[in-house]
């Protein structure tokens, strides 16, 4: 009997957070209606406000409107809906997440919602028109990785890129990476995982969605994380994944340009006003093609001024992208 009346009132969660909402609260006989037509659940009418007050007991937010034929509907739910659309969003846009993967957890973020919800979630991101990683294993990469670090393990993985027929190749002449993680980073619409690399000796950064097939979590325990190592600085500085000279720059940017300087550098970025019109800054950058790419989109509006070899280096790769020489 007391099994039957958990899955009961299990069975009447379920009805409610699908069929209802505030502005579709459910009659004590529609919900017996659908748990019947849903689950073969045959209940008394009388037994729905008392498995209400249960529910209401165990924290579940059940909110009852008291008329001539009482309603019920579920008030507050795990994820509110603009919390269920930014996940959503994310999900959709996450390039790391493959197209399948994506449709399968939006689904799944859908049932958190009412059935009268799901309509007002339905997002206009396009996931087919999205460049999305094809390794449908990501999500088990990632869990694989979580468990080395968390167990201080580590981790034997293949990996790969592509090459000019477009198809997958073995980096390393097909041997392993042993790696001691010790961090996940999302930098660029990618997953990396970071830590000390047995073969380069050094911290060092591999895409997850580049990582063939599970990664190996080994029983040798990983390499210490060094004591000066600065996650931020990292991030910020060398994650170009490029092993570029790094110079103090000045930048003169028109003044509609400071959101797009902080975006980059940070808020706390060295400014100073020019003119009615501008304003300069002055940060350290990694010379790589990443960064020369970022300054040439933006035209005038950011202009490097400073130190002289860094613009004429910047000069002579326009000159050769214009010449083709």
């Amino acid at each position: 009997m007391e099994k039957d009346n958990k899955k009961r009132l299990m069975l009447l969660q379920q009805v409610l957070e699908k069929y209802s909402d505030e502005e579709h609260p459910l009659t004590t006989n529609q919900i017996i209606s659908l748990l019947d037509r849903e689950h073969g659940m045959k209940v008394h009418r009388t037994t729905i406000p008392k498995d209400v007050e249960h529910l209401q007991e165990m924290d579940v937010d059940v909110q009852s409107i008291r008329t001539t034929q009482n309603r019920y509907f579920i008030g507050d739910r795990f994820f509110e809906l603009p919390q269920l659309k930014l996940l959503i969003d994310a999900v959709a846009s996450s390039k790391f997440i493959s197209d399948k993967k994506s449709k399968e957890l939006i689904a799944k973020l859908d049932s958190f919602a009412s059935i009268y919800q799901q309509d007002e979630i339905k997002r206009n991101i396009y996931i087919e028109s999205r460049i999305k990683a094809d390794n449908e294993h990501i999500l088990y990469i990632v869990d694989s990785i979580n468990r080395a670090i968390n167990k201080g393990k580590k981790i034997s993985f293949t990996y790969f890129e592509y090459d000019a027929d477009k198809q997958k190749c073995l980096r390393n002449n097909g041997m392993p990476y042993i790696l001691s993680p010790y961090t996940l980073l999302w930098n660029g619409d990618y997953y990396y995982v970071v830590g000390f690399s047995d073969k380069h000796q050094n911290i060092s950064a591999f895409r997850v969605d580049r990582i063939h097939g599970l990664p190996q979590v080994t029983e040798e325990n990983c390499v210490p994380m060094p004591q000066d190592f600065d996650l931020a600085y990292y991030t910020k500085e060398v994650f170009q994944m490029y092993d570029a000279q790094h110079e103090v720059i000045t930048l003169l940017c028109e003044n509609e340009m400071m959101k797009v300087i902080i975006d980059r550098f940070g808020a706390d970025v060295q400014t100073k006003r020019v003119d009615d019109g501008h304003f300069a800054v002055v940060t350290e950058v990694a010379l790589s093609p990443n960064f020369f790419g970022w300054l040439f989109g933006f035209g005038d509006k950011i202009q490097l001024k400073e130190p002289e070899n860094v613009v004429e280096m910047y000069r002579r790769m326009l000159e050769t992208e214009i010449t083709g020489l």
